[in-house]
């Protein structure tokens, strides 16, 4: 009788399987709307001593979205304060919406993969997830990676979509 042979774990395919990597921390808004006066006007001295009233552990291991839904012109400062009381609490944060911060979040996971030992390897990029990467984190990641990858592809190990070939040449 034969020996069984796991060739999948023998294959020098490299699965990349962005739900495995990415965070799944929630994600909130900080409105800067509420600290205006009359939804139109920042005042200094108000707006400090309000921001030393907010619950920040609200914000603990979240990330973070820093906004103005107001049609107000808000001096960047007023941003950039928010943040100060933000970067020892929470996951991280982006002065900008929600899309704009998982970019930042997409870029900084994608950061960490090592690159090195993608060289001349297939790779897979793992389709189906249950938490909702955003189509930006797939972008990015074949731009890393295609200029190390012998190819890309996408799906399953079982079934997948070829998207890049290096050329042999």
């Amino acid at each position: 009788m034969s020996e069984i042979v796991n060739r999948v774990t023998q294959s020098p395919i490299v699965s990349i399987d962005l739900e495995e990597i990415y965070p799944k921390e929630e994600r909130v808004i900080f409105d800067l709307k509420p600290f205006l006066f009359q939804e139109f006007v920042l005042r200094e001295k108000e707006f400090r001593s309000a921001l030393k009233e907010v619950e920040w552990k609200d914000y603990s291991d979240k990330w973070v979205s820093i906004i103005c839904s107001a049609d107000a012109i808000v001096p960047n400062w007023a941003f950039m304060l928010v943040a100060t009381y933000l970067t020892p609490i929470s996951k991280g944060y982006v002065i900008g919406d929600l899309t704009e911060l998982e970019v930042l979040i997409s870029e900084l996971v994608l950061g960490k993969i090592d690159l090195v030992s993608l060289t001349d390897r297939p790779v897979v990029i793992k389709g189906c997830s249950n938490f909702p990467i955003p189509l930006f984190a797939y972008g990015r990641l074949v731009s890393l990676i295609q200029d190390r990858a012998k190819s890309i592809m996408y799906g399953e190990p079982c079934s997948t979509v070829p998207l890049f070939k290096k050329s042999k040449a």
